[in-house]
């Protein structure tokens, strides 16, 4: 328990391919998941993310995959081992101490926004 994954999901459209992020959280029998179009930069402003429906375990363990009826292409580009300090994994905001290459210091969403600094 207690892994995290940052995907890379590249959406095919008809004439274009857009990219987003997954973050997702292991919590025990699948994994919090929020989107996010752009990677927050360490000690810089806040970005938009939005919560997502919980994803399957299975995703803290696959590198790449083809997503079935031609919907895209997620690959992983960063995970680890977080700790959380939040007070639970239920509500809107959670404060998680990530230790990636990407994601690493104190990752905290609140609402629809999130940031990531170095101090916790």
């Amino acid at each position: 328990m207690d892994k995290w994954v940052l995907l890379e999901h590249e959406v095919y459209n008809a004439k274009s391919k857009d990219i987003h992020y997954d973050f997702l959280v292991e919590n025990g029998i699948d994994c919090l998941t929020w989107k996010f179009l752009k990677l927050p930069l360490l000690n810089q402003a806040s970005i938009e993310i939005s919560k997502q429906p919980n994803h399957r375990l299975i995703w803290l363990s696959r590198i790449e995959h083809e997503l079935s009826d031609n919907r895209g292409f997620v690959k992983r580009i960063d995970h680890g081992i977080f700790k959380n300090v939040s007070t639970d994994l239920d509500c809107e905001n959670y404060r998680f101490i990530l230790d990636g290459e990407l994601l690493y210091g104190l990752f905290e969403i609140s609402a629809n926004s999130c940031r990531l600094s170095k101090s916790y």
